[in-house]
């Protein structure tokens, strides 16, 4: 990874491997730390990763450490625009499609780490860099 990257934005898998400290994860989120990126979360990924199990002092932890970008009613209504042009319907895809309307609209380069490499793609098109985990 020798681009410079401004925004991370991770994903539910993303958030969730962090919390569990993934040393492939924790490699990575440090290699953007050096390069004074960004880690941004959208709101509702709070939810996703949230059950019994979860680490609560880790979560609020790496909480700490990100922006979480709020789901406005604007944000829902350009989510669903991209649900409509990737031909994804909203019940499947909702969360995902908050993600991707998040990560569009922070600064570029903009990075997100997903599980869900296709969707996101269908969603994001060739505006963010894509990283598999």
């Amino acid at each position: 990874m020798n681009e410079h990257i401004e925004t991370v934005v991770l994903d539910s898998q993303g958030l969730s491997a962090w919390i569990t400290q993934d040393r492939k994860i924790l490699a990575m989120l440090q290699v953007f730390h050096t390069m004074s990126a960004d880690l941004v979360i959208g709101a509702n990924t709070v939810v996703e990763v949230s059950h019994s199990r979860v680490n609560m002092p880790r979560l609020q932890w790496a909480l700490s450490r990100v922006k979480v970008e709020p789901v406005t009613e604007r944000a829902a209504k350009a989510a669903a625009e991209l649900l409509k042009a990737a031909g994804l319907h909203g019940h499947k895809y909702a969360i995902d499609a908050t993600v991707a309307e998040a990560a569009l609209r922070q600064p570029g380069p903009v990075a997100m780490l997903t599980s869900d490499v296709d969707d996101m793609a269908r969603l994001c098109g060739n505006r963010v860099r894509l990283i598999g985990i």
